[in-house]
């Protein structure tokens, strides 16, 4: 009955004496029977449910009774109020003059109402989420769920899924390092797990060419200890000071892997770490090379090109996957050091005190300088002096306009003339190359290259590094 009642019926009762519920109840029914016809006679209607279980709570002090009725009823609204009204002609309970007085009928729906509404309210502060994602995070989302999902394992250790068939690696400390390299493209990442390198990874560096890419504190250190007595390390590289490689936003990481030093360049000195951070143009001085071979100096600038392809989502094995990494480290080595020492390059052209007049050659590359004439002399300029810009150039290689990266889109999609080549200090993505290739760009040169789900054939698009050791005349923008 409780579940059904609409109403709840609240008296008072009071008697001259000293009466018992039993007597309350009998008083009720005993003195309503017959008073308001057979449709509302108490009796059958307590029989047939609409009229529920009486209450009463009464006690006696000083030889009075007083107590509270409560009754519950699932007639309608004009029933109730004649049945409540009925009581009241109650006059004695037991032996006792006594009167019944309603006090209030409550409508259960009523207070049923107010609990949804109160209920309801609280679902409305607490029971939404209101987090609304934009389109760009959604795909970002999307994308770094996927590259996730890349995550493999090589020899029971976490990898990215090029280890196998690279012939560049990163060598990194634990599987989060391996997620947050995965995150930016990186996929020929392992992790050692720990300061005790396995023997699976030692045995694999001694077959590519690899990249310590450790934390920036104490067991950054220790791995790069043990790696290099088991292992055999190309090059070092290390997150900044205390940082942590899986901490790492993408310019922090991809601008420590492009410091990264010859690991014999390091190998002797105490502190690996604080050598490697110096190249990023610190106050302490960058470590002196350990062979003084005339070689030394193009041997070191040759290691910045052997693994770049790796930094940008790519690997040493894209650019010539018929040659080991490492011999072809040597050879574009040797290439540049017969190139240095040629017969053109005599001690009067380097040295300002050969004389005063200047040659052909040295005005044209003053003149480069001033303003570049090749698609790689404004990748420097742009890309590798890391300004955050985008330039656009014509056909003869003259600069259009040039902004922030984060305004590229736009000036791309309102520029006129349309720009012959684009040269972007950031990542290159989907959205900006499709733009290119509607427009008609005929070629983009970024930091580096993003994962793409199509590649318009008409857009010629490079990462920086691989264009760094084209001859001048190749990189020219028409």
């Amino acid at each position: 009955m409780e579940d059904t009642s609409k109403y709840l019926i609240h008296a008072d009762v009071t008697a001259d004496g000293v009466v018992e519920r039993s007597d309350v109840v009998g008083a009720i029914f005993g003195q309503t029977e017959g008073l308001l016809g057979d449709d509302l006679d108490l009796r059958d209607l307590r029989q047939s449910g609409k009229v529920g279980r009486i209450d009463v709570e009464i006690t006696s002090t000083g030889g009075q009774s007083h107590g509270q009725v409560t009754i519950a009823t699932s007639l309608d609204k004009v029933e109730t109020a004649t049945l409540a009204a009925a009581f009241e002609t109650i006059s004695r309970v037991g032996p006792c003059r006594a009167a019944l007085e309603i006090r209030e009928i409550e409508d259960v729906r009523a207070a049923k109402r107010k609990e949804v509404v109160d209920r309801a309210k609280e679902l409305l502060r607490t029971g939404f989420d209101d987090t609304i994602m934009s389109s760009d995070e959604i795909l970002a989302e999307v994308r770094q769920q996927v590259r996730v999902e890349d995550i493999t394992e090589y020899e029971g250790l976490p990898a990215g899924p090029r280890v196998t068939d690279s012939d560049a690696i990163i060598v990194v400390e634990g599987r989060a390092d391996v997620l947050t390299l995965l995150k930016y493209g990186i996929k020929n990442a392992i992790a050692v797990e720990g300061t005790n390198v396995p023997d699976a990874v030692a045995e694999l560096t001694r077959h590519r060419t690899v990249t310590a890419f450790l934390d920036g504190d104490r067991g950054g250190d220790l791995i790069l200890e043990e790696l290099a007595q088991v292992g055999d390390i190309d090059y070092v590289a290390f997150a900044p000071a205390e940082g942590s490689v899986e901490d790492l936003d993408h310019h922090e990481l991809f601008a420590a892997l492009r410091n990264k030093v010859p690991y014999d360049t390091v190998a002797e000195l105490n502190e690996p770490r604080e050598a490697v951070a110096a190249t990023d143009g610190s106050a302490t001085p960058s470590p002196p090379p350990t062979d003084a071979g005339p070689n030394a100096t193009d041997r070191r600038e040759t290691t910045a090109t052997t693994e770049t392809g790796a930094g940008d989502g790519a690997t040493a094995a894209d650019a010539d996957p018929t040659q080991p990494a490492k011999a072809k480290t040597e050879r574009t080595a040797t290439t540049r050091s017969a190139d240095k020492s040629g017969p053109n390059r005599t001690g009067a052209e380097s040295s300002p005190a050969s004389g005063g007049d200047r040659t052909a050659a040295d005005e044209a590359e003053s003149d480069d300088d001033r303003s570049p004439e090749t698609v790689y002399g404004h990748a420097a300029a742009v890309v590798r002096a890391e300004t955050d810009r985008v330039r656009f150039l014509d056909g003869d290689g003259e600069t259009i306009d040039e902004v922030h990266t984060g305004d590229a889109y736009d000036a791309l999609e309102d520029l006129e003339p349309v720009p012959t080549t684009v040269v972007l200090d950031d990542a290159l993505g989907q959205r900006l190359l499709d733009l290119a290739a509607d427009r008609g760009v005929d070629r983009i040169v970024a930091r580096s290259l993003g994962q793409f789900t199509k590649r318009p054939t008409a857009v010629r698009i490079h990462a920086i590094d691989e264009i760094a050791e084209r001859p001048p005349e190749t990189n020219k923008s028409h």
